[in-house]
Formats: structure tokens, sequence, C-alpha cells
């Protein structure tokens, strides 16, 4: 008995150990647990593709907001027919309501017809589109005419231009000093000179504002000889453009997550009335659900109720009827429920008066009983009521106790 009273409190102490070890296995797989890892599983997900959707967002704007800082443009001059004069092709690379520098630049070799030209005048047009040239693929400007069309000039400006003056001592010095350089072609008797033409110029909204191709006239009263003749483009951010650009990490963290944010509160607010929307609606189907059930429920109970038991009364009438028949037969009586309930109580008083009648009383009560029941035959003789069914019953009655006592007595 000891034993197996040891084995029981040993095997105790193991579940227990068992159970307190199992304590944080069963928190850990609890439905609660589980939902709290579904819903931490959703919003890591939903968190980090929203992420992603927004650092593609901002690399949009910043494509669509930001223009190009910097644009080039080669001018391939034309000779032979007065001025040089070329035009180039800017295409898209322009946006409306931003500010731009825009500079000529000249590669020209310092020969004795370019330092004898002087001043030279720059002519630059910057031209807007015609319907015309933007089903084409060519400049309109490449033509023998060296002016164009006012009527599609959005901005003009002239500059005038020299080569840097350099006496001929000191030219000749820097010759002869450089002549190594020269050989080895490390460097070259040219100068580059870099003119600017407009100062923060900006164009309307619109296409029909915007320039699309770029003209440049070279003005001079000598033959000039040129390398290379380009026109440059540089945007001058003002605003929210020059905090993007300069500080595009900040910026990138700042409306990545703003972005990120708004639509963490959308989806948030979505999914709010998804959910509400849901409740309702599956609300909406167990009421229904339960309308139903209680509609069964009252039909099988009317049903029920309207299956008829041969032995209630409830589905019986109150007042007796009498129906008549066909031919000599006697007529149909129906009682009512009254009628029933009387000669339910009768009955029971009879079972009752047959019960006193046979049970054993003290031989004194004996003379009591009889001139009681001779008061009750004389009452019943000098009745008048005596047609009756139940008056014959109850007259046989007391016949049988008469005689069960009087019998007895003898």
């Amino acid at each position: 008995m000891e034993d197996s009273s040891d084995e029981r409190g040993l095997r105790q102490i193991i579940r227990r150990a068992i159970d307190t070890a199992l304590i944080p296995v069963q928190a850990a797989t609890s439905k609660s647990a589980q939902r709290a890892y579904l819903g931490t599983l959703l919003f890591t997900t939903t968190s980090i593709f929203l992420l992603c959707i927004s650092s593609v967002a901002y690399a949009l704007f910043y494509y669509n907001y930001i223009p190009q800082i910097g644009v080039e443009r080669v001018i391939h001059l034309q000779f032979g027919d007065g001025h040089p004069h070329g035009s180039a092709d800017l295409s898209s690379t322009l946006t409306s309501l931003q500010a731009y520098d825009v500079s000529l630049f000249l590669h020209l070799p310092r020969t004795p017809s370019n330092l004898a030209a002087g001043n030279f005048m720059l002519d630059v047009s910057l031209l807007a589109p015609t319907k015309s040239s933007s089903s084409s693929t060519t400049s309109p400007l490449v033509s023998t005419s060296t002016t164009p069309n006012p009527s599609t000039t959005v901005a003009h400006s002239r500059r005038p231009a020299i080569l840097t003056y350099v006496s001929p001592l000191v030219s000749t010095a820097s010759t002869l000093s450089g002549i190594p350089f020269y050989v080895l072609g490390w460097k070259r008797e040219s100068e580059v000179l870099e003119v600017p033409i407009f100062e923060g110029v900006s164009f309307a909204k619109g296409w029909s504002n915007i320039p699309r191709y770029a003209h440049v006239s070279v003005e001079a009263d000598e033959k000039m000889q040129f390398y290379d003749v380009g026109l440059r483009f540089v945007a001058r951010f003002r605003g929210l453009r020059w905090v993007i650009y300069h500080h595009w990490i900040v910026s990138y963290v700042g409306f990545t997550m703003a972005f990120w944010t708004s639509s963490m509160v959308s989806c948030a607010v979505a999914w709010v009335g998804i959910s509400r929307f849901w409740a309702a609606g599956v609300k909406d189907e167990e009421d229904d659900d339960d309308a139903k059930k209680k509609k069964v429920e009252v039909k099988k109970e009317a049903e029920e109720e309207g299956e008829l038991d041969p032995t209630s009364m409830e589905d019986l009438s109150d007042t007796s009827r009498t129906f008549p028949t066909l031919g000599r037969q006697m007529p149909l009586h129906f009682s009512g429920r009254r009628d029933w309930v009387k000669q339910e109580d009768e009955e029971k008083m009879r079972q009752e008066t047959v019960v006193a009648s046979t049970s054993i009383q003290p031989l004194g009560a004996e003379a009591d009983d009889e001139g009681d029941e001779e008061e009750a035959i004389a009452s019943w003789r000098d009745s008048g009521i005596g047609t009756s069914l139940e008056d014959a019953d109850r007259r046989r009655s007391v016949q049988r106790r008469r005689r069960a006592l009087f019998g007895g007595d003898k």
C-alpha cells in the first residue's frame, strides 16, 4: 500500500511538472496567439509591400517633378550663304515654369582671321513647335534662310563675344615654352568661349510655349573658323525642387514615409469599412437564419397543436348541440366541454362515496349511517327529478350500499 501511494504521488508530481512545462507551449499555440501571429504576419507583409509601392511612387514622382538639370545640344553651323548659322532639336527635355540659364560655348582656333574678327555677335532664338514641324523628324530651320519666323519665337537674345587678347611678346613666349606639349598633342592653340545668352528664362504652361528648336547665328565682319559650337541649358532649381535635388536622401526618406503612412491609413480605413460591411452582412444572414428557424419552429408548433387528441377535451365546444338525422333514427346529441367536466366531477364523487361506504366503521356509527341513508332515500323520493340517467345511477349505488351493509349484519 505504501508503494502504491508513493507511486501515485510521484505520478502526480510528474504530471504537474509536465503541465507546468507545457504552459508556454499551450499559450504559444492558443487560438488568441494564432490570431496574433496571423495579424502580425498580415501587418508585416502589408507594410513591406506598401513600402515597396511607396518607393516606386517616389521614384516616379521624382522623375516627373524634377527636370534634367543640364541639357546640351551641338549646333552644326552652315557656311556659304551669309553668316554661319545652325539649329538643333531640343525635343521635350525642357519643362514649363522652370528657370533656365542658357549659354553658348564656342571652340575656336587662334587663327589670324579669328583674331582679326575682334568682336562678333551671337544671335540665339528659341522656337516653339508648329503643326507642320511636329509631324516631321527634321528641323524646319535647315534651309538657306538665316532669320527664323518671329511668330514661332519663344525667346530671343543677342550677345557679343571676342577671343582673349594676348600681346605678341606673351604669345611668343607661351608658344616657345609649350612647344613640347604642342608636339605631343597635349596642348592646342585654341580657345573655348562660353557666352551667357539667357539668365533665368522660364516658359509658360502649354506645349506651344515650350521651345522645341534652337537657332544660332554668328555675325562677324571676317570669315571665322570653328571647331565646335554647342548650346547648354542649366536648370536653376528653387523651392521644393531645390530641396529634393540637393538633399535627395532626406527627401527620399521623408516622402517615402509620407506615402507609406498615407497608404497604411488608407488600408486601415478600407479594412475597417470592409470588416463592418462583412460583419453587417454576416449579422443579417444570421438574423435571417434565426427568423427562418423561428418560422419553422412556429410552424411545427402549429402543426403539433393542430393534431387532434381523441382523449383531450381542449378541442371540444362549451355548448351542447343536437343534430337531426334522416329517417326514424334517433337524433345525435353532442355534449359540450361543460357536460364532460360535470360528468367527471360526478364520477369522482361516486368513487369517493363507494370508498367511504365500503370502509369498516364502529358499531355506534351504524345507526347514524342508516339514518343518513333513509334521509337520502326520502330526499330522493321527494324530489321530482328521477328521469335522467344520472338519477338512476345514483339510486342503484345507494341500493348496493344498503345491501352490503345489511347483508353484513345478518
